[in-house]
């Protein structure tokens, strides 16, 4: 089956031009005009990834971007006619995957797209998954460092498992939040750091600079993808 792509874009010309160039290299896509009718689409569908414009009609990119992100974990790739870094910083440290400026040429969005699914692709689903010495063994609901079963509670497991699946992105808090909805354990923001710290003591050499689970302050957490 084609991956699904969905793009929010208002500009219709780019959007058609998007359709036909992904359409013919396999990928099967859906373009929304507006803020609000790329929401309704998301809702409605499963999307392999999103290409998202900054700057729309009805709402900005970057809320959206950062609303996306609540949601799911869906890679998403950022377009914007503006060159200001700043925004490129702020895109990337509230969920977007990769950022991208118009004008561009397909061939480099194509790409970027191919990339960042790569990087959000099945492996990370796998029972057992590997972060250089750290291994998440799915099945058996525990992480090993150096072959040593970290001392983690099963909540603290569930995070980790969170926080690697999405590995190499920035997770924010009401992200790690619904997806750990319906556990017995306290559903307030600031346990979440309570229980990071305490992962950090088990997976990181240093936990007061980790280099495995780094916060992004303000926003949430990232777990780094690549690791020693």
């Amino acid at each position: 089956m084609a991956e699904h792509i969905l793009v929010i874009d208002d500009d219709a010309r780019l959007a058609e031009m998007l359709r036909e160039y992904l359409t013919a290299a396999g990928y099967e896509v859906t373009s929304a005009g507006t803020g609000s009718e790329g929401i309704l689409s998301f809702r409605e569908n499963h999307y392999s990834a999103m290409v998202l414009d900054l700057m729309l009609p009805d709402a900005d990119g970057l809320d959206l971007c950062r609303r996306f992100r609540t949601e799911s974990n869906i890679p998403i790739l950022m377009l914007t006619a503006k060159g200001d870094p700043l925004d490129r910083i702020v895109g990337l440290e509230i969920g977007a995957d990769d950022y991208l400026p118009k004008p561009f040429e397909p061939r480099e969005l194509l790409a970027r797209l191919k990339a960042i699914l790569r990087r959000g692709g099945a492996d990370q689903n796998a029972a057992i998954v590997r972060f250089g010495r750290l291994e998440i063994d799915r099945d058996a609901l525990e992480a090993r460092l150096d072959g040593n079963r970290c001392d983690l509670t099963s909540y603290q497991f569930q995070l980790l498992d969170v926080l690697s699946k999405g590995a190499g992105r920035v997770l924010t808090r009401d992200f790690i939040m619904n997806q750990l909805q319906g556990s017995d354990l306290e559903a307030f923001d600031r346990s979440i750091d309570v229980h990071i710290s305490r992962i950090r003591a088990e997976i990181e050499d240093d936990p007061k600079r980790p280099k495995r689970v780094i916060t992004v302050r303000g926003v949430g957490y990232v777990f780094a993808k690549a690791q020693h």
